[in-house]
């Protein structure tokens, strides 16, 4: 069966037990998508999946989706209270009894910049919160609990680079100008833009060849442009790297082809 959690959960490890002692609910072993950082862009959905594995105290049955709510989330703020979930991101998962009170669940977050990411300082280490419940017969709460789990997640914003190389062809010995630039996910303007102050690895790799080098190092300006300037020696491939922050993910430019004569 399917249980919608109302959850913010973002996460990039395997976080130790969470122990929602008002309501005797374990909650172990919280996976989000695949151990990796989320790197969100501008307007397309993400849905990294979730794994984690429920116990539950004497007399309930994990089979019965009726009686309990167990739901990671991530939040902002000092505690992992109620509140915190009101800007949540949504998750859909299933569970699956394996043994007597205890269920595998997995499923996808739902992620969406345009709505649940509204300021690019939501790129930063998240906290993991569990909310934890159990109900009566009659359908009624008996009990609930929010509690915090140990470790942060991080999210970033996405990166983008481009690149050109001029002129082409290019006189063998000639100086070559590579320029491009270098952008990131802008959560409140819904565009990219420049990231400045950026160290930027301008990488080339000759014709036939299987590898790139690096060649220089460069800063981004204000408006995260980049320019440097080689000289051609023989035909090959150009490209700009960027390796990331712990707020901005990498991006590494396609490639410009230049012919040396």
């Amino acid at each position: 069966m399917t249980v919608l959690a109302g959850t913010l959960v973002l996460s990039a490890f395997t976080v130790p037990t969470a122990q929602a002692a008002g309501t005797g609910i374990t909650v172990t072993g919280i996976v989000v998508n695949g151990g990796k950082p989320v790197v969100v862009g501008t307007s397309d959905v993400k849905e990294p999946r979730i794994t984690f594995r429920v116990h539950l105290p004497a007399g309930y049955s994990t089979a019965d989706f009726s009686a309990w709510d167990a739901d990671p989330y991530l939040y902002h703020g000092t505690t992992a209270a109620k509140g915190a979930r009101s800007g949540s991101l949504q998750a859909g998962y299933t569970c699956y009894e394996t043994a007597a009170r205890t269920s595998d669940c997995e499923g996808a977050l739902y992620i969406d910049p345009r709505y649940r990411l509204d300021s690019n300082n939501d790129a930063t280490t998240w906290k993991i919160g569990v909310a934890t419940k159990l109900w009566k017969t009659n359908g009624k709460l008996r009990t609930e609990q929010y509690t915090t789990a140990p470790g942060g997640v991080q999210i970033r914003r996405w990166a983008k680079a481009t690149v050109n190389a001029s002129p082409e062809p290019v006189k063998k010995g000639g100086t070559l100008t590579v320029t491009g630039s270098l952008k990131r996910a802008d959560w409140v303007k819904h565009r990219y833009t420049g990231v400045a102050a950026a160290t930027v690895k301008l990488q080339f790799r000759k014709k036939g060849g299987s590898a790139y080098a690096t060649v220089k190092t460069v800063k981004s300006s204000s408006t995260g442009a980049l320019r440097t300037t080689v000289k051609a020696s023989v035909d090959g491939y150009w490209r700009w790297s960027f390796g990331g922050w712990s707020t901005t993910g990498a991006a590494t430019s396609a490639v410009d082809f230049v012919d040396v004569r």
